[in-house]
């Protein structure tokens, strides 16, 4: 009777890590809950990615703190270790630890990045890298140009290119981008070249720095959905496994401005990402999608006080606080309210003019817009709690073959050990206590 008890407990650990081909995991950087729901009621429909049938949460604290920052929550979900935050691919100790990515190349399987940000900025870089410090992104695009990664796309060419070049942040005569070339890569900096590319590895950097942001990406700019449409064509031409990480990268910013018209458009754009990530898993059953953030940002609340936040309102506003203040001056009042009620649906009183005046004449211009940005949220009784980072835990969503062993509250850290446990390749680095078992 024991013998059996352990035979059926066994057949049942073998099920619940069912083999995956490929991966496809997507992180809303800044992404909360409350984020995802906004943006729900907002668009009077369910999103994408509420639509999978597996949810969990999860834990983001760092090593050294109950709010991470993206380097540590990265490093956490590329690798299965915690680290201090602004650390990349290191132990606190400093020990380089390999990400899942790297193990998964050296087995044969494809590696793709896509993301709205600069590619060596911490999210995506922790997928490759390993720096004491996130700023160290020379260093970073460096440690991309070694990877032998088949898809890279995102912004952020200017420390690609030697200091010769116009725009360049290197401080040396390396040409990263000649290199890959000699490496065989095709080169690409527009979305009519990405369009013409259906073969090879690839490497597609749309912008000096981040990509913009996508209620105004210009023509040339392709949208995040764009961009996995093709990783996933370029990935999966041969029939080879693959690992694709996908970034939401600016849900984080918008929300640290406290820009809920931002935070709207851009996790709409993610969304539209996940849609294209779950339709290639149901026409090819082998795929696992799974969809999660880094942390949450903002501390966003659906309620301002008891009051519940006003949809109709918020379903007026055209265009974020960033791009809103840039175009139109606070000192020139009347342009300034106009511009408001034809943007935003709303009054600016004598009395909220002098105080929005204020914090201009006070502030620093990002700080002004974090402070605009809260003042229209407060108009249609959206809450927050803070520009910054905070510690509660981010959902996950699950589709595929697999998706049930990311239900119930985990941490950040289990995310990387049960792809690797399902995709059943062998790792050379101590994430895991017990042998994985190699699917022939």
């Amino acid at each position: 009777m024991r013998k059996l008890t352990v035979l059926i407990m066994v057949l049942v650990t073998v099920m619940s890590f069912a083999y995956v081909k490929n991966v496809i995991l997507l992180i809303g950087d800044g992404m909360g809950i409350n984020h995802v729901y906004l943006t729900q009621l907002l668009e009077g429909q369910p999103l994408a990615m509420t639509k999978t049938p597996c949810i969990g949460l999860i834990t983001t604290y760092s090593a050294n703190s109950w709010v991470t920052d993206s380097a540590a929550a990265g490093t956490a979900l590329a690798t299965g270790f915690k680290t201090n935050n602004r650390m990349i691919g290191l132990l606190p100790s400093g020990e380089n630890v390999p990400t899942l990515a790297e193990v998964l190349k050296k087995y044969g399987v494809k590696i793709g990045l896509v993301v709205t940000c600069r590619i060596t900025h911490a999210t995506p870089a922790s997928f490759y890298g390993h720096v004491e410090d996130r700023d160290m992104e020379n260093e970073l695009a460096e440690q991309l140009a070694d990877s032998d990664f088949d898809v890279i796309f995102g912004g952020g060419y200017r420390h690609f290119f030697p200091e010769s070049v116009k725009g360049s942040k290197r401080t040396d005569d390396k040409d990263l981008i000649a290199l890959m070339k000699g490496q065989g890569y095709v080169y690409v900096s527009k979305k009519s070249e990405l369009e013409t590319v259906d073969e090879g590895k690839v490497i597609g950097l749309f912008a000096p720095s981040h990509l913009s942001p996508a209620s105004n990406r210009p023509e040339e700019q392709p949208m995040l959905y764009e961009m996995v449409n093709k990783a996933l064509q370029l990935l999966s031409r041969d029939g080879e496994p693959f690992f694709l990480m996908v970034e939401g990268s600016q849900i984080d910013w918008e929300a640290h401005d406290n820009d809920v018209y931002g935070v709207w458009k851009e996790t709409v754009e993610f969304d539209k990402a996940v849609k294209v990530a779950l339709e290639f898993a149901e026409k090819n059953p082998d795929t696992l999608v799974v969809i999660t953030a880094d942390h949450e940002t903002g501390g966003l609340s659906i309620s301002s006080g008891n009051q519940m936040i006003e949809i109709n309102k918020l379903r007026q506003y055209k265009m974020n606080t960033e791009t809103f203040l840039s175009r139109f001056s606070i000192d020139k009042k009347e342009e300034f309210i106009n511009a408001a009620r034809n943007y935003y649906g709303i009054d600016i009183s004598d009395e909220e003019y002098r105080f929005l005046l204020s914090k201009k004449n006070s502030l620093n211009s990002s700080e002004f817009v974090k402070e605009f940005g809260r003042f229209l949220s407060g108009k249609s009784l959206v809450g927050w709690t803070t520009f910054d980072h905070t510690g509660m835990p981010v959902p996950v969503f699950s589709f595929g073959p697999g998706a049930e062993n990311f239900t119930g509250w985990f941490d950040n850290t289990e995310i990387p050990r049960i792809i690797a446990r399902l995709m059943g390749y062998p790792l050379t680095y101590p994430i895991y206590k017990e042998p994985v078992t190699v699917n022939n």
